[in-house]
């Protein structure tokens, strides 16, 4: 039997988040997820974090602060540093993947159009996770 995968998604578009969901469940992975649609509201659950994800999913464009900051935030953070980070975003700029890998995330990924590019990103995170 597969391990659940524990997922801390950050992004604040509902299509986004439903369209994932759906691509785990497509590809027959199991997980459970906590998403925060609200880059302000990440250092809370930070705080209060107990259950640790395997991995974290993050956009760049969210409302109040920046994925940039928040990547910063979560490899240096104690509990954080380790997981592995994948940014997931619209952006395409070389300055955005550049800086992302540069702070430590483990990949930098544009968000597919397509079903099978979405198939590709579940593969990604399983691998990475």
């Amino acid at each position: 039997m597969k391990k659940t995968l524990r997922i801390l998604l950050i992004e604040d578009d509902q299509d986004d988040v439903d369209l994932l969901k759906e691509a785990f469940e497509d590809n027959n992975v199991p997980y459970t997820m906590d998403v925060i649609k609200d880059g302000g509201l990440v250092a809370d659950f930070m705080d209060k974090c107990v259950s640790f994800p395997d991995i974290i999913i993050l956009d760049f464009n969210l409302p109040r602060v920046h994925g940039r900051e928040l990547l910063k935030r979560f490899k240096v953070a104690p509990h954080f540093k380790d997981i592995p980070l994948i940014i997931l975003t619209t952006s395409s700029a070389k300055e955005d993947m550049e800086y992302a890998l540069r702070e430590g995330a483990d990949r930098f990924l544009i968000k597919p159009s397509t079903v099978q590019g979405l198939n590709s990103v579940i593969s990604i995170i399983q691998e990475i996770a």
